[in-house]
């Protein structure tokens, strides 16, 4: 058994209800995950162009995800 004492004050603040479940995140993360596919099917196969074409949809993915941030439809900031 830990001899850890945790008491309330000590406890860090509990994360907000929609962590992760967010228009941004999911937007985020789904072009990022696409951009990494490409990618690496890219190098796998030595062609450059697809390379390129997964960088830059993961770039715009990025400015997607913050763009929609911005707009509200991501984690507020506190």
């Amino acid at each position: 058994m830990s001899s850890v004492n945790l008491e309330p004050e000590h406890l860090p603040e509990p994360a907000a209800s929609n962590h992760g479940r967010t228009t941004a995140a999911w937007v985020l993360n789904g072009t990022l995950v696409v951009a990494g596919i490409i990618i690496a099917f890219g190098i796998a196969t030595d062609r450059q162009v697809l390379t390129w074409i997964g960088v830059s949809i993961g770039v715009l993915g990025l400015i997607a995800g913050g763009v929609l941030r911005a707009l509200g439809h991501g984690q507020p900031l506190k």
